[in-house]
């Protein structure tokens, strides 16, 4: 059986709202591993890896389910409702 994402619709042509970082990290002084870009509304937040998950806990608050990497060379999105790549 094959799992399909069901919150495609949400995916927009957004511009990152914090092009150099995490957009709480950079509030707080705090750290990140990875980024991850929300494709609902642009913001930028820190991976599962990063200390405070700030991506997920945006998605979580939000209802916007799926991101993209932020990162040079990556090209992926993940709906975080669904756990699977899309």
């Amino acid at each position: 059986m094959t799992v399909a994402c069901t919150h495609l619709n949400q995916i927009r042509d957004v511009t990152p709202r914090t092009p150099n970082g995490c957009e709480e990290c950079l509030k707080t002084g705090g750290q990140w591993v990875h980024l991850r870009l929300c494709l609902a509304c642009g913001h930028v937040g820190c991976c599962d890896s990063s200390p405070n998950r700030h991506a997920r806990k945006h998605a979580g608050k939000s209802g916007h389910a799926i991101v993209q990497s932020f990162e040079p060379g990556e090209d992926w999105r993940y709906c975080f409702v669904d756990d699977i790549e899309v």
